[in-house]
């Protein structure tokens, strides 16, 4: 069973009711209005803790119920002091402050042994002036490091708060449980066996690897076997190409998976995984991994290793960020799933990803998209939806995702779309649901994707036309042409040639206007 909280529903009810419970009274008195008559609220309190004990009703026992009263405060003062600390800095910023603190530190290192080869001054004392030398550099290289160190420490307080919610929650889920299974004991120390090497083997995977003596499978489909563990044998089986461990009770993948050294598609789905392991960027042949279902906190650096992945899904995790690099070797992946999880910022290597051409991160913290977001024009299929109060603008590149043909942005809180929008000639879905639109208005948007895309484009055209009428005043030099050449253009635009708009921001340059290039 699930030890986390999130698969104990009554949880989040729990700690709402047993203060009240248990009838800690208030060291501040309450005022009450002489003027009012009191309220009789005797009646809600019995109610509530009749609701409560039916559904907990080991909560009858004082000692379990004071054990669980001692676990929410726990629980309730780490979330303050998670709120106090402010917002956790994304994982891209960590890794770049650690980056930047390693050039520092290099620097330093350059600039403490340039100090010993230097001539000294004839009139200073040298070993003075080499103190006094040094000095200054180290007090130079401190003072550099200070804003990165601050980042990685606000981080590192976080992970550490993280951690120590997550103990004080799964205390009180165990408390209860074991309350439950040792007929109301309240100090949560039975817990159920634990799952490793011990158990018996499933009598399917015995049966492979003995087979695998004389010839590997190439396909091997182990799913829906309530497997617990898999053996280190299994990274023996090297002529493997597909290998699915779908809808199990895995809860750790051994690092001898990295002898399979043929696999193509990987299927872990539905299991209990809160981590992979660092050896899965050996599968360098590996071009489907489905990790869904499990509870992922992160995917391991080395998942970037994988170049020949072309399909990867990640959704419905715990993760909270990808890795920094995982776009600048991830270059054949076409499909990237990452929906219902908790990710707040993409990394700008995703958008080195040239070859993607679906991407669905719905349900997630996203606050917007990198600014280079436009160089992935093979992408047809973006879902944003759902990201809520947290996604609010896109980026100008937008319309440079010149294939796109599918768009989801519903239930988010954007209020205008990029005025680069008008570009995106291939878009023929398009959600906009539940925001706050007011570029393009309302009814702009009930009319549909063409109406939209209508409407962008010829706001982009009047942009830079008043952008070309300002410069012209300025320099007072008007430019033949440009404003027929643009009319035309937009008249082009409105009797349903659609084309246009790619055609004049295409690549060739044969009919380019330099004006109007460096206005775009």
């Amino acid at each position: 069973m699930d030890p986390s909280p999130k698969s104990f529903p009554i949880l989040s009810y729990v700690m709402s009711r047993l203060p009240s419970i248990v009838g800690r009274r208030s060291e501040t008195p309450v005022e009450r209005d002489i003027e009012q008559p009191p309220v009789d609220d005797s009646h809600r309190r019995p109610l509530e803790a009749v609701e409560l004990v039916e559904r907990m009703p080991r909560l009858n026992n004082p000692e379990l119920l004071a054990a669980m009263v001692a676990s929410v405060s726990d629980v309730a003062q780490t979330r303050s002091v998670l709120q106090t600390l402010g917002e956790r800095p994304d994982h891209e910023a960590v890794d770049d402050a650690r980056a930047r603190i390693a050039e520092i530190d290099a620097a330093l290192a350059r600039d403490l042994e340039e100090i010993v080869r230097a001539p000294r001054p004839e009139e200073a004392d040298r070993l003075q002036w080499r103190a006094e030398r040094e000095k200054e550099c180290r007090a130079r290289a401190e003072r550099e490091r200070r804003a990165y160190k601050a980042v990685i420490q606000l981080d590192e307080m976080h992970e550490a708060y993280d951690n120590l919610l997550k103990d004080a929650e799964e205390r009180l889920v165990k408390i209860y449980r074991s309350a439950e299974a040792a007929g109301g004991g309240a100090d949560g120390s039975r817990a159920p066996a634990a799952r490793g090497e011990d158990e018996p083997v499933n009598e399917e995977v015995i049966r492979i690897l003995q087979e695998a003596s004389g010839k590997c499978p190439e396909r091997v489909d182990l799913s829906d076997r309530r497997m617990r563990y898999l053996p280190e044998d299994f990274g023996k089986l090297h002529g493997m190409v597909s290998l699915n461990l779908s809808n199990n009770q895995l809860e750790v993948i051994p690092d001898a998976i990295a002898g399979l050294k043929c696999l193509e598609e990987f299927r872990l789905s539905s299991n209990f995984l809160v981590s992979l392991p660092d050896s899965i960027g050996l599968l360098s042949n590996l071009k489907i991994l489905d990790v869904s279902g499990n509870k992922l906190k992160a995917l391991p650096d080395s998942i970037s290793k994988c170049s020949s992945l072309v399909e990867l899904d990640a959704s419905y995790n715990e993760l909270t960020y990808l890795p920094t690099n995982i776009g600048y070797e991830l270059v054949n992946l076409e499909k990237l799933w990452i929906y219902l999880n908790k990710i707040r910022s993409l990394p700008t290597s995703v958008c080195e990803m040239r070859s993607l051409r679906l991407l669905d991160a719905h349900f997630n913290e996203l606050r917007g998209l990198p600014y280079a977001v436009g160089k992935l024009t093979n992408l047809e299929t973006l879902n944003l939806g759902s990201n809520f109060s947290d996604l609010q603008e896109l980026p100008p590149t937008f319309g440079d995702l010149i294939n796109l043909r599918e768009l989801d942005l519903s239930n988010n809180q954007i209020h205008a779309l990029p005025d680069t929008f008008g570009r995106l000639d291939k878009l023929i879905t398009l959600n906009l649901d539940q925001n706050p639109m007011v570029i393009p208005p309302v009814d702009i948007v009930h009319k549909g994707v063409e109406a939209v895309k209508e409407y962008m484009a010829k706001r982009w055209i009047d942009i830079l036309l008043e952008e070309e009428r300002k410069s012209m005043s300025q320099e007072n030099t008007p430019r033949a042409g440009w404003l027929t050449h643009s009319t035309s253009w937009l008249n082009n635009m409105i009797s349903g040639v659609s084309g246009s708009i790619s055609e004049y921001m295409g690549t060739g340059a044969k009919n380019r206007d330099p004006l109007l290039d460096q206005q775009l």
